[in-house]
């Protein structure tokens, strides 16, 4: 695996993994992953998922406990901004949302990247044009233990965020973005700070 370059985001152990591609004549050839040389981001990968999302869909923002979920993403083919909210209580980022723009070039010389998620965080997304998503998983997918918050709930601060990605996501919501009916009723955080389960996610203990 070709990894150029590893990236720390402003919420701490979210991370970009920029890597490149072999290319030739005939177009290029890259590994995507590979285990013994992802030495910054060491995961057990034990479920990949793939979506494709139309135009202006918002998706998010899901996480999951028992088992935790974190959760490595690529764009396919697209555009996709990828969203992160730090939940592990007692963070000094708790409370804290960024986004990340990963869009994919076809040219040749053009890299390509990973972001890592890790469990404790909330992720989600929105998509500029048609968009293929991969995502490697460190957790199968358990139905009951798993949660979502809205991504326009009014506690969230976007300090860290680069305000014409927030900007960009508002605008969505408010016009034409495609969410579900089930993350358009996504909790605030507040409201999921004060479930049970929610002690599931401790800064340092997930």
């Amino acid at each position: 695996m070709k990894i150029l370059h590893v990236k720390d985001l402003p919420l701490e152990g979210v991370k970009v993994v920029k890597f490149g591609k072999f290319y030739d004549s005939r177009g290029y050839f890259t590994e995507t992953y590979r285990k013994s040389d992802m030495t910054e981001v060491d995961i057990n990968v034990v479920q990949i998922n793939e979506s494709l999302s139309k135009p202006n869909v918002i998706r998010g923002l899901h996480f999951q406990w028992n088992p935790y979920m974190g959760k490595l993403v690529r764009t396919v083919k697209g555009h996709m901004v990828d969203l992160i909210l730090d939940i592990r209580k007692n963070s000094p980022t708790y409370g804290k949302a960024i986004a990340y723009d990963m869009p994919v070039s076809l040219d040749f010389d053009s890299e390509s990247e990973w972001i890592w998620v890790p469990p404790g965080f909330a992720h989600g997304n929105f998509f500029k044009e048609v968009t293929v998503i991969e995502y490697l998983c460190t957790g199968e997918y358990s139905q009951g233990c798993e949660a979502a918050i809205s991504p326009i709930a009014k506690d969230i601060d976007w300090s860290l965020c680069e305000p014409k990605l927030y900007d960009e996501l508002v605008s969505l919501f408010e016009g034409d973005g495609i969410i579900s009916d089930k993350d358009k009723a996504g909790l605030t955080l507040k409201q999921w700070e004060n479930k049970k389960n929610s002690n599931n996610f401790i800064y340092g203990e997930c």
